[in-house]
């Protein structure tokens, strides 16, 4: 649609142009804008040294991956239909951040993942039903089920009742049955965010695990909406870097 996209990447300090193509991780978090020019508009964050804190993509870069952090995901439109096109435009900016990874020989198209925290695990879960880009997801403190949420969510004023339709099309968890590539779902036990109690996580797991979709579920004792203790971040970088290995590999 000629909306202008920007992104920040991180490559392996040994990674020259020419070299073989890098598994690649793209780590997302949508934003609505209500018009073109707003989602334009210039984006701070790729003027500042990246604020590492809690468990950070950017440890996949230190294991040898490339990573795409923050690329442009806007949701433009206004009024209370604004997510009856969630979908459309989520698929439309991921496929053409991949595309440009691709296209420039950074990325192999076969090792590509997708991942993000809060709304971005929901994004990443909805881009393995809707979207054949992604090898692979890793989702964090997300919410999977939109009906569990009734009474709006993001910037959505609509009650459940009021647009039922588009509250369980965008669900991941409806859509269970059309995910076929492997996710890694990680949740703070004591998720106090009245979007994603540890429910989602733990049901849209039982719906992955009945399908008979490649899922591993890890959940953090004590841990909220973030995850803070020096085991958790730990162990949540331990976890995403042996997924990222078992499913686009470094080699």
């Amino acid at each position: 649609d000629g909306l202008a996209m920007t992104g920040t990447l991180y490559l392996p300090a040994t990674w020259q142009p020419g070299d073989a193509p890098l598994p690649t991780l793209i780590w997302i978090y949508p934003y609505e804008f209500a018009d073109q020019e707003h989602a334009e508009r210039l984006d701070v964050r790729g003027y500042r040294f990246h604020n590492v804190k809690g468990p950070s993509p950017l440890a996949a870069v230190l294991a040898g991956y490339a990573v795409l952090v923050n690329p442009t995901v806007p949701i433009v439109g206004e009024g209370d239909e604004v997510n009856d096109t969630y979908l459309e435009q989520l698929v439309a900016s991921a496929e053409a951040a991949v595309d440009y990874l691709v296209n420039e020989r950074i990325s192999d198209p076969d090792r590509i993942a997708v991942g993000g925290r809060s709304y971005g695990a929901f994004s990443s879960a909805n881009l393995l039903v809707h979207s054949r880009r992604f090898a692979t997801a890793i989702a964090m403190s997300g919410a999977y089920n939109r009906t569990l949420t009734p009474f709006g969510f993001q910037h959505e004023k609509r009650s459940f009742w009021d647009a039922a339709e588009m509250y369980t099309k965008i669900s991941p968890f409806f859509h269970a049955n059309d995910i076929d590539a492997p996710i890694l779902l990680v949740h703070g036990a004591a998720d106090p965010n009245p979007g994603t109690p540890p429910l989602q996580a733990r049901r849209f797991f039982h719906a992955l695990v009945g399908e008979g979709v490649p899922v591993r579920y890890v959940e953090l004792p004590h841990e909220e909406h973030h995850y803070w203790a020096r085991e958790s971040v730990l162990t949540t970088a331990h976890e995403m870097i042996d997924w990222l290995d078992r499913t686009i590999g470094r080699h």
